[in-house]
C-alpha cells in the first residue's frame, strides 16, 4: 500500500461527538446526572451542547432526525462507542462509585493493558466507554517491542477502593 499524501497532526483529537437521540430532555438528563456533563447551550427543543471543564461542547445532541425513533438494531452499522478519557485511575474509580451510587448499569468492564475502561449505554443505546490511560511506559510490548493490547477483566473491587487525592 503505498503511503497516504496526508496525516493528520499527531496532536489531533476528537473535540466533540454529536448524537442523534429520541427525546432531548431524557438524553440531557442522562450526560449530566450519570455522565457528569454540564448544559452549555439548548437550542428549543432540537438540539443541546454539553461540556466538561468549560469547554463549548463535548457531547452535541439533536432529535433533527430521531424524535421518538426506537435505537437502531443490534447488527446494524453506527457508532460503536465514544470513548471518554479521564486523567487519573482515580478519576476513574470516582466515576465508578457515582455509577454504583445512581444504580447505573455498567455494560462491562476490561483492563486493555494499555488502559482501564467501563462501558455503559445511554438512554438511545449508544456506547459509552468511560477509561483512564496507562502510562507510556508501563504499556504490555513483545520482545520485539510491538504493543500488545488485550481484553481480561478489571477489577472493579479494588478500582472502587482508591480514593482520589487529598
Amino acid at each position: 500500500m503505498n503511503p497516504l499524501p496526508y496525516t493528520l497532526p499527531a496532536e489531533s483529537r476528537i473535540g466533540h461527538v454529536h448524537l442523534k437521540v429520541s427525546d432531548l430532555d431524557r438524553s440531557i438528563a442522562f450526560y449530566q446526572e450519570v455522565m457528569g456533563y454540564t448544559l452549555t447551550q439548548r437550542f428549543g427543543t432540537q438540539a443541546a451542547f454539553l461540556s466538561a471543564g468549560g469547554y463549548h461542547h463535548h457531547i452535541g445532541l439533536n432529535t433533527w432526525e430521531s424524535r421518538g425513533g426506537a435505537p437502531a438494531p443490534s447488527g446494524h452499522p453506527g457508532l460503536y462507542h465514544a470513548a471518554i478519557l479521564v486523567p487519573t485511575r482515580e478519576d476513574l474509580a470516582e466515576f465508578l462509585r457515582h455509577t454504583i451510587a445512581l444504580g447505573y448499569p455498567l455494560e462491562g468492564a476490561a483492563d486493555h493493558g494499555v488502559s482501564h475502561a467501563l462501558y455503559l449505554r445511554d438512554p438511545d443505546q449508544n456506547g459509552l466507554e468511560v477509561y483512564w490511560d496507562v502510562p507510556e511506559a508501563l504499556w504490555p510490548r513483545d520482545a520485539a517491542g510491538a504493543l500488545q493490547m488485550f481484553s481480561k477483566g478489571l477489577d472493579l473491587q479494588a478500582l472502587a477502593a482508591l480514593s482520589l487525592p487529598a
